[in-house]
Parts: C-alpha cells; sequence; structure tokens
C-alpha cells in the first residue's frame, strides 16, 4: 500500500481511473476523474500498474457510496462507486466516442439511454464453490477483481434478494454435504417464478446429500438441479417435484418461450423487455415485411417480430437453439416463423443472395460482431432497406457500422446504449440503419 497520492486525470473503458507518474500509467479501481487517491497495487506489467483506490483525498462530486460489502474485492462490479446518473452519463459518453473515433461514424439522432433499476436485476449467474483447507470452510461467489482466488460472499447486490440472502446458508450447506469439495460450480437462473440451482457434482451425491438438498430447496422453494458431465447432463435432482420444462414471458407479446437454465438468456429481463420494444419500434413493421433475424437464439426477437411482419427466419449458429426457437414457434402457435442452422462467421455470397427477397434485418451477434456478413450485402447481392442492430461491444459495432455507412452507403439514423448490466462496464446498444436506392 502507497500513502503516495495519485491524481485520476481520466476514466478507461472498464470504469477505472487512469493517473500517470514517472513514465509509469496506473488504472485504479474505485477511483474517479480529479481526485487524489491513496492505492494498493494489485498487478503490474513493465510500467503499467493496476491497483485499487484505499483512501480519497478529494472525492468526486459523482462518488457513490458502494451498496455492497465486498466491492472493493469482489470482481463481479466495477462502478458501484459512480452515482447511478454518472454511470448512465459515463456509459453514453464512451459508446458514442467509441462510434466516432473507432468506426469515424455519427448517428444522426441519438436514442435517449434506456435504464431501470441498478439492483436485484441479475436472473442468471454463475458462481464458483470452493472448499478452501486452511479455513476449512466453502467459499461460494465471484473471482476476486484482478485474481483468481474466490470472494468470501455472504450477499450480492445484483442477485434477486430471495438469492442474496441464502448465500451464507448454501456454503453451510455445501459444507455439510459428503462431496463438500467435488462441487466447484453453481449455475442460478430464473424466470421470476422459479428460481434454480444447478450444482456442478464430479462426485456422486449420497443418499444423506440429497435429503440436506431437499430440505433447502423445501426451506427455500428454490429448484435443485444437478451437472455431472456435458451440458445434455443437466437435470431437476427431484424429478417429480420440478419439471424440466422452464419458460420466461413476454407478457407484452403474449409470448412465453422454452429455455435450458444452463443455456444462453438475457441475464436482465426488466431491460430485455425494454429492448425488445426499442427493436420493433425501429424496424417499424407492416404487414408485408420480410424478416431475418441473426443470431436468433431460442427467438427472444424472433418471436416479437413475427407478431407484425409477413414472416421471419431466424438463423442461428448452434443447432440446439434452432430446435428450441423452431420448438417455441410451435408453443407460440406461430406458423410464419422458421428458424436455420448457420455458422454465420462462415458465410458466403451464395447465402445472402438466397435472402434477397427479405427487406428488414436484425443482428444481434456476439461480442465479435458480424462483419463477415456485413461485408457480402452489396448491390449485387442485397441492401436490406432497415438494418436493427442490437450489440454488446462497441468496438466491434463501430467497426461494422464503418462498413454499412462508409462502404455500403447506409444512413446511420439513430443509436443509443440500454444498461443490461448495472454497476459494470459492460454497455449494451442499439442502432437503426437505412438504406434508400
Amino acid at each position: 500500500m502507497s500513502n503516495d497520492l495519485l491524481h485520476i486525470v481520466d476514466i478507461d473503458h472498464e470504469g477505472r481511473g487512469v493517473a500517470k507518474k514517472e513514465e509509469k500509467t496506473f488504472f485504479i479501481h474505485n477511483a474517479l476523474i480529479d481526485e487524489k487517491v491513496e492505492y494498493k497495487i494489485l498487478k503490474k506489467k513493465k510500467n503499467i500498474f493496476f491497483g485499487i483506490a484505499t483512501h480519497i483525498e478529494n472525492p468526486s462530486p459523482v462518488r457513490a457510496d458502494p451498496s455492497c460489502p465486498h466491492y472493493n474485492v469482489c470482481g463481479g462490479c466495477s462502478m458501484q462507486h459512480f452515482k447511478h446518473s454518472s454511470q448512465i452519463e459515463f456509459k453514453n459518453n464512451a459508446f458514442f466516442q467509441t462510434l466516432k473515433h473507432v468506426g469515424k461514424v455519427v448517428p444522426e439522432s441519438q436514442i435517449e439511454p434506456i435504464f431501470l433499476e441498478f439492483s436485484e436485476y441479475r436472473h442468471k449467474a454463475r458462481l464458483r464453490a470452493k472448499y478452501v483447507d486452511k479455513k476449512d470452510k466453502v467459499l461460494v461467489g465471484f473471482n476476486e477483481r484482478l485474481t483468481h482466488f474466490l470472494t468470501d460472499m455472504d450477499s450480492c447486490e445484483v442477485l434477486p434478494g430471495r438469492i442474496s440472502s441464502c448465500l451464507g446458508e448454501i456454503k453451510s450447506l455445501i459444507k455439510n454435504l459428503s462431496i463438500y469439495n467435488r462441487m466447484p460450480q453453481i449455475e442460478y437462473a430464473s424466470n421470476g417464478d422459479r428460481d434454480i440451482f444447478i450444482f456442478r457434482i464430479l462426485d456422486p451425491l449420497s443418499i444423506e446429500d440429497i435429503k440436506k438438498l431437499s430440505e433447502f430447496s423445501n426451506a427455500r422453494n428454490i429448484e435443485i438441479w444437478t451437472q455431472s458431465k456435458g451440458p445434455e447432463t443437466v437435470k431437476p435432482l427431484f424429478p417429480e417435484r420440478d419439471s424440466e420444462i422452464i419458460s420466461y414471458p413476454i407478457a407484452k407479446y403474449e409470448l412465453n418461450l422454452e429455455f435450458n437454465p444452463s443455456g444462453f438468456i438475457q441475464i436482465n429481463p426488466y431491460i430485455n423487455q425494454l429492448m425488445i420494444d426499442k427493436a420493433l419500434e425501429l424496424l417499424n413493421l407492416n404487414p408485408q415485411d420480410e424478416v431475418v433475424d441473426f443470431f436468433s437464439g431460442l427467438g427472444n426477437f424472433t418471436l416479437p417480430i413475427a407478431k407484425y411482419a409477413h414472416s421471419v427466419i431466424g438463423i442461428e449458429g448452434s443447432e440446439d437453439l434452432v430446435n428450441l426457437g423452431q420448438k417455441n414457434a410451435g408453443l407460440n402457435n406461430l406458423n410464419n416463423v422458421s428458424f436455420q442452422y448457420s455458422n454465420l462467421f462462415e458465410v458466403d455470397v451464395d447465402f445472402v443472395n438466397s435472402l434477397k427477397n427479405k427487406n428488414k434485418w436484425l443482428l444481434d451477434p456476439p461480442r465479435d460482431g458480424a462483419m463477415q456478413l456485413l461485408e457480402l450485402i452489396s448491390k449485387d447481392t442485397m441492401l436490406p432497406e432497415t438494418i436493427v442492430y442490437v450489440s454488446c461491444n462497441p468496438a466491434t459495432l463501430a467497426r461494422d457500422a464503418n462498413i454499412l455507412v462508409n462502404d455500403k452507403g447506409y444512413k446511420y439514423q439513430s443509436a443509443g446504449i440500454l444498461n443490461m448490466f448495472p454497476h459494470t462496464s459492460h454497455i449494451e446498444s442499439i442502432s437503426l440503419f437505412t438504406y434508400e436506392d
């Protein structure tokens, strides 16, 4: 720990304070612009140092007291020391600066930031569990900041309160099982009505273990599932009571989508609903529209689109999700929907040509973006009149926006952020591109 003071001159894309001193660059957690801080170094690479502020000499007016007692240790959140309004302002500015400097693009208008609650929003999480021999105790939580050590957590501000309040109980539960040192992970998933814990088990449970898990499940109204090997082994521990079929509602559109509790769904169901609303608003659908939903997953956007368009195809790179999407279309009695498998990072001109009659696209790619697909569109193949692009990575969005605007001739009509991950530096966004021949 250093009693020297660092003067914070900037904030990096991860929300860390940046300081310069004697040709060294410091990235300091829990530090804000213009603050002078004492600090502790946690990691270094040559003349680059990563650390945490231990004392703030002159607190910034945008500083907030972190609500989580584990904030300075746990690596899960990075922005609890920002006031809520300042988190939104920081993310919004970072997003548009990335578009300008990386992509050389500026949207014609800005969509107002979309945000809701900052706590208890996370309905999907993966927690580590570990027995520590020296302490003779089980830890459950997220990794510590900048290390592979596990945070000793008894609560979590971003998990629903009913889940946060039982973390201490879970640690005691695991400690009292026969395989206490063979349960490295707990995955949490919820649809709002049903809470599920999926315990990764490396050895079989004993009869006494099952009894203890049943007692916990009954007392907390939390379903216990297990995973003994690969994803295909995920199943309820008590199948006579807990159904393997679970779905989440998209109430506004009268839809229910089945999902795999160990698979991908949006972790923030509240922002997810608003994101779907905004996507449909930007698509401006009518009964004649033929739509393609790329990276469609299990149909999170595809099925709401089907309520308003003539037809929609969901294209996805996971065969399991393609099958689940098709099942969800049937369960919701939608006959203008189809799903197909394609590796969207290895597409060719023939693939794009096969979609010539589709006039509107929605893209929701992973962090790698959709460059391979967008580079193939042209007057010789197709140029959809509307593209709505949902992104979880501003840098790859900026790159792809550059392709659309500066290479393909699209207008960048509007863009804005959605606060899908409060208290973190992750930026979700939505953009509208239009083409007029």
